[in-house]
């Protein structure tokens, strides 16, 4: 983990969102003492996990990790607080989520997650006005645009998760879904009536194309805003791009938080509360057939002395 805070983490993360990589940003907004971390103190949560920057100690870190994590998911901030159950008892601020963690430094705090990920990248593949119409509309609204000409267009031109619109009008309609389709967009729809359509997708459907990749084709592509012109049809289908992506139903790239196949399994610390790595690094402690583990060897020799007290409300997970 890299200590460096404040402007030098903001720089970071500038960097990383313009090379349209995903994070969520962590800034402490109060502390109470004696936690480690500081107001203004800011921290990179990659989807993965990986920590840039400095929000707190071994207590608050991965709170706040998972946290991130969920963060960048689904793409809403949240506010967290966190400490002691005693100190954070009191009146809190609707919409904040409350951890508490039975640290024994007795400190708390209060971090903001913010989510960044990257514009939706939008193809369109076509050269009539409705196409460069389109890309215009895409690019004011800051997300990615890409305009190609049917003829030269392949799946190569496609990025991952890519949204694709095909817009060629009758010019190499036929082979430019096909190969929008080979690319396995986020979202493909095509410029067209409803019987144009049918043919196009009959057609390829006689050259083998599998039909689950048909039945994502949308068309006629956009949302039904009446009789429109041709240009006009332009905002029908960033109204539809627009409608699904803020109901969560396009792929947003650069945003996997599966867990990766190497992470140390975690288990709950029976004594304050905190996850931690359910390994060597973790002070193990054995009681009955039992694994537990410790974030400190304060928590450890506490446990030791009396494990029944600590294990009668105790939830499965703290167990390995």
């Amino acid at each position: 983990m890299e200590h460096h805070t404040g402007w030098g983490v903001l720089e970071q993360a500038a960097a990383m969102a313009q090379r349209d990589e995903a994070f969520a940003l962590a800034t402490v907004v109060w502390r109470q003492g004696p936690s480690s971390g500081k107001e203004c103190n800011r921290a990179i949560v990659t989807a993965s996990g990986e920590v840039h920057g400095w929000i707190g100690g071994a207590c608050a870190e991965p709170v706040i990790v998972r946290q991130a994590r969920e963060v960048l998911a689904d793409g809403t901030p949240r506010l967290l607080l966190l400490g002691p159950p005693d100190q954070i008892g009191g009146a809190v601020r609707e919409g904040t989520t409350v951890v508490p963690i039975s640290c024994q430094s007795e400190g708390a705090l209060e971090v903001f997650l913010e989510p960044v990920r990257p514009a939706p990248r939008v193809v369109v593949v076509g050269r009539s006005p409705m196409a460069h119409t389109l890309v215009d509309l895409v690019t004011a609204l800051g997300w990615r645009a890409k305009l190609v000409d049917g003829a030269t267009f392949s799946s190569q031109d496609v990025p991952r998760h890519g949204l694709v619109v095909v817009a060629t009008q009758g010019h190499h309609d036929e082979q430019a879904l096909e190969q929008a389709l080979t690319a396995d967009p986020g979202y493909i729809a095509l410029v067209g009536s409803r019987k144009r359509g049918e043919a196009v997708l009959g057609y390829l459907a006689d050259r083998g194309i599998d039909q689950e990749k048909l039945d994502m084709v949308r068309v006629p592509a956009g949302l039904d805003l009446g009789h429109v012109s041709h240009r006009e049809i332009a905002v029908c289908v960033l109204a539809e791009l627009v409608k699904l992506r803020a109901a969560g139903e396009l792929p947003i790239d650069g945003v996997d938080v599966a867990e990766p196949a190497d992470k140390t399994a975690e288990a709950v610390d029976p004594v304050c509360g905190m996850t931690v790595p359910a390994d060597e690094s973790s002070r193990p402690f054995e009681y009955q057939g039992q694994t537990y583990y410790f974030c400190c060897p304060g928590c450890r020799r506490a446990f030791s002395r009396d494990p029944e007290a600590y294990l009668s409300d105790q939830p499965e997970e703290a167990r390995c």
